[in-house]
């Protein structure tokens, strides 16, 4: 019986992560990339219990096992303190060139709005951004931000796709996008920073790949690698928050980072995992911090449950355009920039098509 389980569940761990690896958009292939993490624990497990399995499935158990954890370790390493960091932590001072960021997804039927509002207060941050905020979460949010954080971008929806920004910082140029699908907005806007310089900001929450949402993470991907080719072609300081419904390991995310030159404040120091809130064992990196060489990093942080299915995060950079050299910058191959336009394209015609 344990040899019937053990090779049952190494077979299961296999195909799961050789799935996770086929390119296509579908929903069901794509979330094989978001539990790595508990794959490899799995794997772990079952390569342990696999010492006591018969013969002849005993060696098979053990190769196929050890096979899944080396390939999720792989994939998942680099969002752990045991790998280099990729943004440079920032040194002391330098307040007015600082700027703190706090993005939550409140979750729509949540109505603990103090919950969050009161972590705000005693953060202080510069800007924050709420995800699938409505006309409810509007209210609430002005009631107590609307004196001390002045400049906003109010989208109030209740599709799940609703989006405020509140801002101590004055906002230019501001835009509200419907990038790919015409009911999923973004913010993209300039950012003046205490000490003058101006930085660009892009606010963006795509549509997940999921059964009740989306069949295909086709939408979602062009979204994010629309905004990095609109990243890479206008190389200025820029920070890409939100969340991204997708997590920092996998293909989409990756690509985006080598197509945009953008950084990602986790790599190095672990994975801040915001989702899902009330369920310890199946939690992922949802909600992004991505950030160009300008910056520098002075602390990330995931912040106090608020009553939603995501945990609030909290992000202080240091624009220190001085320092970008100490930067390894990522960059798309020739195939990887094909792939992004391709991507693209596929979406906007099918859109149309719809």
């Amino acid at each position: 019986m344990l040899s019937l389980i053990v090779m049952t569940l190494a077979c299961t761990l296999m195909t799961v992560t050789v799935l996770a690896r086929v390119p296509l958009h579908d929903w069901w292939i794509r979330a094989c990339e978001f539990p790595r993490l508990q794959i490899a624990s799995l794997a772990l497990i079952t390569f342990v219990l696999s010492w006591w399995a018969e013969e002849p499935w005993r060696l098979t158990a053990l190769i196929m096992n050890g096979m899944v954890f080396a390939v999720q370790g792989y994939h998942i390493l680099p969002w752990t303190r045991l790998w280099p960091i990729q943004v440079q932590p920032a040194e002391p001072g330098h307040d007015d060139r600082c700027i703190t960021l706090l993005i939550s997804n409140v979750l729509t039927p949540n109505r603990k709005a103090s919950a969050l509002t009161e972590q705000i207060h005693q953060l202080q941050p510069d800007i924050i951004l709420t995800l699938e905020s409505d006309d409810w979460w509007q209210q609430a949010l002005d009631a107590s931000l609307a004196d001390d954080w002045p400049h906003t971008v109010k989208i109030p929806l209740d599709n799940l796709y609703g989006m405020h920004l509140y801002s101590r910082l004055p906002l230019a140029e501001t835009e509200v996008n419907y990038l790919i699908q015409d009911d999923i907005p973004s913010i993209h806007t300039w950012v003046t920073l205490p000490c003058g310089e101006r930085i660009y900001l892009h606010a963006l929450h795509p549509r997940p790949p999921a059964p009740s949402e989306s069949e295909e993470s086709l939408w979602r991907d062009a979204e994010l690698l629309l905004v990095g080719q609109r990243i890479h072609q206008r190389d200025q300081p820029t920070l890409v928050v939100g969340d991204l419904n997708d997590v920092a390991w996998s293909r989409t995310t990756r690509l985006f980072c080598r197509v945009s030159g953008m950084l990602d404040l986790r790599r190095g120091r672990g994975m801040f995992s915001t989702f899902h809130a009330h369920y310890r064992l199946m939690r992922w990196p949802l909600d992004h911090v991505f950030t160009s060489e300008h910056f520098t990093l002075k602390n990330m942080s995931r912040l106090n449950d608020i009553g939603s299915d995501h945990f609030p995060i909290l992000a202080t950079l240091c624009f220190r355009p001085s320092r970008a050299d100490e930067h390894e910058i990522p960059e798309a191959d020739a195939e990887e920039k094909q792939d992004a336009e391709e991507t693209i394209k596929e979406a906007r015609s099918r859109d149309q098509e719809t």
